[in-house]
């Protein structure tokens, strides 16, 4: 699972809704790029589906991981008195405690093969929700602010064993999400960003790209935001 071209990769969904997505991706994958990819179904916000997503990567693709991304964040939207306790648990079990499992999980099988020649590389996704607050999204920032300190805790306790860890925390992108949105709300989100447009998933595929080639990159947080938080 390196970031050549042509090594393994695995991804992961958990809703049946995705399965035909993941399936297509693999499919084009390897067709166009010729990359070996495997397809598992797994909720990471639960511990035992982690280790059986690292365990099925292994014996397929042996005991070397060199990539990991950490990609899984759900929200609720809620103000903190009508919320839940079911539904924040929710939300930082997907968004925080399976990067806490699944760089658990990954990790041994980096440090044992990388070195300075041969780095390993975990991409955390965060969120501008990690860097500033948001409106009923306490639990959302708290999950996207916690990203960002295992992020660089790790990158300090791994930099000298050759594991680079890095998070990207994306602002307002034309998402899914974003799309069913109506023309005015949107309008008025394009608005409240200083460059005055909302940014595309291809503004995150670059600063992913850039991260995972990046030798000397570590414990970093890369925001794609239009100005919308400066730091």
């Amino acid at each position: 699972m390196s970031h050549n071209c042509h090594s393994p990769l695995l991804i992961n969904y958990r809703s049946e809704s995705s399965k035909a997505l993941s399936d297509d991706i693999a499919a084009r994958l390897e067709k166009d790029y010729g990359v070996k990819t495997l397809v598992v179904k797994a909720d990471v916000s639960r511990y035992e589906d982690c280790e059986a997503l690292v365990k099925a990567a292994v014996e397929k693709f042996g005991e070397h991981i060199d990539v990991l991304v950490n990609n899984a964040g759900i929200t609720n939207n809620c103000n903190w008195i009508d919320i839940t306790r079911d539904a924040y648990e929710r939300v930082i079990n997907t968004n925080l405690m399976s990067f806490l499992h699944m760089t658990h999980l990954v990790l041994p099988y980096m440090i044992n093969h990388s070195d300075k020649e041969h780095q390993c590389c975990i991409v955390n996704t965060s969120s501008v929700g990690g860097l500033t607050g948001v409106i009923n999204q306490a639990d959302y920032c708290a999950s996207k602010s916690g990203i960002i300190g295992l992020t660089r805790a790790l990158a300090l306790e791994f930099a000298g064993r050759g594991v680079r860890v890095n998070a990207i925390a994306p602002g307002m992108i034309m998402t899914d999400m974003l799309r069913g949105v109506n023309q005015d709300e949107l309008n008025a989100l394009a608005a409240a960003i200083p460059q005055g447009f909302i940014g595309d998933v291809s503004d995150i595929a670059g600063a992913m790209e850039y991260l995972l080639t990046a030798p000397y990159v570590t414990g970093q947080v890369i925001s794609p935001n239009g100005g919308f938080v400066l730091q």
